[in-house]
């Protein structure tokens, strides 16, 4: 019985020796598994992050791509340009552009055929609700090899884009360029023709726009009505008193003469 305990024994710590480097090599190969594992799923959630950083903004880019910008003006006719359709001629149009905004904005013309299209005024800035109306020319091509008034009318784009300026000031184009981040592009107008030989409530209401753009015009050529003292010549300055002081003198002499 003593033989089998020990040899039992002496079995046991046999396989206990056995048993013990291939526990220990268990765990040091799970431990790294385990750390090579943790790895890579460190190295998938920051890229995840990295793709769900690049996929958040590349949305946000989107949706301020999307956004629609409010509009400063108020354009009538809203989305077309109405030109009488008189081939080798040039004709004109006329929008009226409202200022609906706030505060004081400029606004600019474009167009894809500067040399056979121009309007007038190019631009301008605009007061808290002061309107405009602008007439714009385009030169109407002969029609070639059969081709129709919607051919011709495709080739021609223009564009009203505004600018907010901070205070009243003088008008020019540069100022776009300074600040090409806060332009916005108002809209994009089609070109339709108008058959002058068909009446029509657009080919009259278009008679009347230009003829309020011709009046305003030449409202604008006069000059404004000087308001304080009359000047006669050059550095000679008459005001009422002294032409009643004239007048007073000039009836004394008269007087004295007579009695003579």
């Amino acid at each position: 019985m003593a033989i089998a305990d020990n040899k039992s024994a002496s079995d046991g710590k046999v396989w206990g020796l056995f048993k013990l480097p291939f526990r220990s090599s268990n765990s040091s190969a799970s431990s790294s598994q385990y750390a090579s594992q943790q790895q890579q799923y460190n190295t998938r959630a920051d890229g995840s992050n990295a793709n769900a950083s690049n996929s958040s903004s590349s949305v946000s880019s989107v949706a301020r791509s999307l956004l629609r910008t409010r509009r400063r003006l108020k354009l009538d006719p809203s989305n077309k340009l109405y030109f009488p359709y008189e081939p080798g001629k040039q004709v004109r149009s006329a929008i009226r552009i409202k200022n609906t905004s706030k505060s004081h904005v400029a606004f600019k013309f474009q167009t894809t055929a500067p040399k056979s299209c121009f309007m007038r005024p190019p631009g301008a800035i605009l007061a808290p609700g002061e309107s405009i109306i602008a007439t714009v020319f385009k030169f109407v091509e002969q029609p070639e090899n059969n081709e129709k008034p919607t051919d011709q009318r495709n080739r021609v784009k223009f564009k009203i884009m505004s600018l907010k300026v901070k205070e009243p000031m003088d008008y020019v184009p540069e100022l776009f360029d300074e600040q090409k981040d806060q332009v916005a592009v108002e809209q994009i107008l089609r070109v339709v023709f108008l058959d002058v030989e068909r009446p029509s409530p657009a080919l009259e209401k278009l008679k009347r726009q230009l003829a309020e753009a011709e009046a305003a015009l030449e409202a604008r050529k006069k000059p404004p009505e000087d308001t304080g003292p009359k000047i006669i010549g050059e550095g000679l300055v008459i005001d009422e008193w002294k032409e009643r002081r004239e007048r007073y003198l000039a009836r004394q002499q008269v007087e004295g003469v007579d009695s003579l």
